[in-house]
């Protein structure tokens, strides 16, 4: 089951104009209706850096084809992701709900649902369990748990920190909240975009527009 976790936060609406008034020379205390008003000019003639005094931190787990597509984003975000190198605990393995089918007009995404017989099934089951048991086979034989994780499946969870500014994660959710984003990777995007909306509402939502 995957988990987007907000860990820590920094700023509010506030940050941003206050880190834009200070060319200035001004500061102010309470946000007020005017301030909505320069998020907007902001975020619609691409003004970022103020946008880049606030930042976030999410704990997220997902499986690892999910993990790989949202670390491609790079700037203004950085990456720390559990290690197999240094544990060994049994790993989990994502399944989904559903099977998706191949879209007709599109070399990416999915489009409708697919039903699998029992022996696909099994097929699959059965292929991850192998998977599993020659990882712990690796682990008894006493090979390093660096080598052994190279039979692990792309569907074991895998958790990371990820951290970065307000702007950075706009740029993520503008990109990964698209409808032709895959669905794993958008229902990640889409919960910590919820997050970022109730915490930089102003903000966010100009940047996300």
């Amino acid at each position: 089951m995957m988990k987007i976790e907000l860990i820590d936060i920094m700023g509010n609406d506030l940050s941003v104009v206050n880190a834009a008034r200070v060319s200035y020379s001004k500061t102010k205390k309470s946000f007020e209706q005017s301030d909505e008003k320069l998020i907007k000019y902001l975020a619609e003639h691409n003004h970022w850096s103020p946008f880049a005094h606030a930042s976030l931190q999410f704990r997220i787990k997902a499986p690892i084809f999910v993990a790989r597509q949202l670390v491609k984003h790079q700037v203004g975000l950085v990456w720390n992701e559990v290690s197999r190198r240094y544990v060994d605990f049994p790993p989990e393995l994502y399944k989904p709900e559903t099977w998706r089918g191949r879209p007709k007009n599109s070399k990416q995404g999915s489009d409708g649902e697919i039903k699998l017989d029992q022996t696909i099934e099994y097929s699959m089951e059965s292929a991850m369990e192998s998977c599993l048991i020659t990882y712990n086979t690796l682990l008894e034989k006493g090979v390093a748990p660096e080598q052994a994780r190279m039979v692990l499946p792309q569907s074991m969870m895998t958790e990371w920190y990820w951290s970065g500014t307000l702007y950075a994660f706009s740029r993520v959710c503008n990109l990964r909240c698209k409808p032709d984003t895959q669905k794993e990777t958008r229902d990640v995007a889409d919960e910590m975009s919820k997050i970022c909306d109730e915490k930089f509402p102003y903000s966010w939502k100009y940047l996300t527009e």
